[in-house]
């Protein structure tokens, strides 16, 4: 994983379950990869690794079954959707409108990427 610098590594990492989760790699009620081990496989602290589980256990994302390990939330997807959801329209599509704005790209110019991106990343082959 390529961390970026503009963002704390922690939520990067929080990011990163999310996604997987978003993408059903990781699906509800599965056990997480151990703090050690994610720490291990993403070359990082654990104690990083352990803030953003919190991060995410705050967001009632995971759960922490004691002894036992980090799980997803049966309702995980849900909760990440509307996080980030959140989170995008309030920080990220702000700084989109302003660069659209003094790039003067249209609405319309959007929506035709957008329909090629989904069509190259999503539509089933």
């Amino acid at each position: 994983m390529e961390f970026r610098e503009n963002e704390a590594i922690y939520m990067q990492i929080a990011g990163y379950v999310t996604e997987n989760i978003m993408l059903q790699k990781w699906l509800p009620e599965e056990k997480l990869p151990s703090v050690r081990e994610l720490a291990a496989d993403l070359q990082v602290n654990p104690l990083t690794v352990v803030r953003a589980y919190e991060f995410l256990q705050g967001k009632e994302v995971i759960a922490n079954k004691r002894g036992i390990g980090f799980f997803i939330a049966g309702d995980a997807v849900q909760k990440v959707k509307n996080y980030s959801k959140e989170r995008f329209l309030g920080q990220e599509l702000p700084e989109l409108f302003k660069s659209m704005y003094l790039l003067g790209i249209s609405i319309e110019d959007i929506a035709e990427r957008f329909e090629i991106f989904k069509a190259q990343n999503y539509q089933t082959k």
